[in-house]
């Protein structure tokens, strides 16, 4: 790659790292937050979950409008409410206007983070191209939320706010080098769709942009499903809301199974409207592409069990060791081995095995690592938990690239933002699922005695949904291997892959090269 195809892919990444660096922070500042606001656990709890509400609710009508919108639009403009909305949060003196600039900040990211995803696989050519810039992507991401651990620490011995202002001086540089770097679509009417119109010709621009404007104004008017919008933002929101509250356990479950019960009510509208639907927001038939939901679900799974897994630990440090949270982020930052992992060695081994066979090993390699954890003691040293972190940083560097290389691979570039948006909607329902799920389990198994042996026997018990969720994401990595080598990226530059997807490919490359 040239080096403005670099400095692309790293305003894209810069972008993921952003909001990974930014849920980090949070995390660890949430304490200091409660304390300075007296805000009561629940509002400090909300406060966290606003987040992953918004995220969840509208990742996959943001990965579709990036299709249908542009994706460059859509991109900067979400960028910058990202920007705005964090910088807000810093200023807030009640809990509920904390809420709702972490909402916003989720919805923000649910359209910027599938439209940063789909610029990156329309923009470099299928392959072994696209595969190391995805895998940089990926390293990225879980770069962003180790650093930010440390840093949300160390930004909050100075003060909570600085936890948000420090996003805003991010978001402000990235927003700068992309409105430079990332190429702007003729008429300014999002990314050209193959067959839609015809190449532009240098000197004669007038053709062009009448074609594209009366394609954007079939796309805003006519062409986009504002019935299928409404009922898949209400299904996923209602679906977080229900997830989010798995973690009161028994309590409150009549209206756990009545958010649950809607949620589903309105998938069977949103799948009613999409069959009827003559330009449908999510094209169904993706769902039937075996390796694009094997990814999905198996991102759900890893994800869910990594964030689980983090939970429970630092639980575990903080309030039964008493570790400080500046010392219990600084003891994870082994995990985030993966941010050097992901671009170095994994496409090496991607280019070797197949993207199938380092997924499974990175399964295996997170199932040796939480079952490790499982008979933790109350005195166990760092250096006895060190193999299970360096081997869970190494598991996610081996899984989760691939992962996201195997939801996007084969999908044709028009809905490369749809594939997009339903990776990062399994990834934020797995992380949601892990961390309920874990602490539901460890409400049920705890006496309720302050006795440290019941805690502990208690976080032991919620260890063991990871190894549970893994489990299962080896298993349904493993059909994944039959019949195929793994990798398939060569093989369609070699004549495989769809020829308007390639040729569009090939000249977005050459854009950014």
């Amino acid at each position: 790659m040239g080096t403005r195809a670099w400095a692309l892919l790293l305003v894209l990444c810069g972008t993921i790292f952003l909001e990974g660096i930014d849920v980090a922070m949070l995390a660890v500042a949430i304490p200091s937050i409660r304390s300075d606001l007296g805000l009561p656990t629940d509002t400090a709890a909300w406060v966290m979950s606003s987040y992953v509400l918004g995220y969840a609710g509208f990742t996959l009508l943001g990965g579709r409008a990036a299709d249908l919108l542009g994706r460059r639009r859509m991109f900067l403009t979400w960028l910058t409410v990202f920007l705005a909305f964090s910088g807000l949060g810093g200023f807030a003196t009640e809990g509920w206007m904390l809420i709702v600039a972490r909402f916003v900040t989720g919805v923000s990211a649910a359209f910027m983070t599938p439209a940063a995803l789909s610029l990156i696989t329309t923009s470099y050519a299928e392959g072994e191209q696209r595969n190391k810039a995805l895998l940089v992507f990926a390293g990225t991401a879980a770069g962003g939320f180790s650093l930010g651990l440390v840093i949300g620490g160390l930004l909050t011995e100075l003060g909570w706010r600085w936890v948000f202002f420090a996003p805003v001086l991010l978001a402000g540089a990235l927003l700068a080098a992309a409105v430079r770097l990332i190429p702007a679509p003729p008429g300014e009417t999002g990314d050209p769709q193959p067959g839609t119109a015809a190449p532009e010709t240098p000197g004669r621009p007038q053709p062009r942009t009448d074609t594209v404007a009366s394609a954007k104004r079939r796309r805003l008017t006519e062409g986009f499903d504002v019935l299928g919008a409404i009922t898949a933002a209400g299904a996923m929101l209602l679906a977080a809301y229900a997830v989010i509250r798995l973690e009161h356990g028994l309590d409150g479950w009549r209206l756990t199974a009545g958010v649950a019960a809607a949620a589903a009510l309105l998938v069977a509208a949103f799948v009613i409207v999409e069959r009827r639907a003559p330009d449908p927001l999510v094209r169904l038939g993706i769902f039937r592409m075996g390796s694009v939901v094997r990814a999905d679900l198996g991102a759900l799974l890893f994800v869910g069990a990594f964030f689980g897994f983090q939970f429970v630990l630092t639980l575990y440090l903080q309030e039964l060791r008493g570790w400080s949270s500046l010392q219990t982020a600084i003891a994870l930052v082994v995990m985030g081995c993966d941010a050097v992992l992901a671009p170095t060695l994994t496409p090496r081994l991607v280019t070797r095995f197949g993207h199938a066979r380092v997924i499974l090993g990175g399964f295996v390699l997170a199932v040796v690592a939480y079952g490790m954890f499982l008979p933790v003691g109350m005195d166990w040293s760092y250096a006895a938990m060190f193999p299970t972190l360096i081997i869970a940083g190494t598991a996610f560097a081996l899984a989760y690239g691939p992962l996201t290389i195997a939801a996007t691979e084969g999908v044709a570039e028009s809905e490369q933002g749809l594939a997009g948006g339903l990776l990062n909607t399994f990834t934020q329902f797995g992380s949601a699922i892990g961390i309920s799920a874990v602490t539901a389990v460890y409400g049920l198994a705890s006496t309720g005695s302050d006795d440290p042996e019941s805690t502990l026997s208690a976080f032991r018990a919620a260890l063991i949904v990871p190894v549970v969720m893994v489990t299962l994401g080896a298993l349904l990595s493993s059909f994944g291997l039959r019949g195929r080598a793994g990798g398939g990226g060569r093989e369609r530059e070699r004549g495989r892959m769809r020829p308007t997807a390639g040729t569009a490919a090939n000249t977005a490359q050459q854009t950014v090269s």
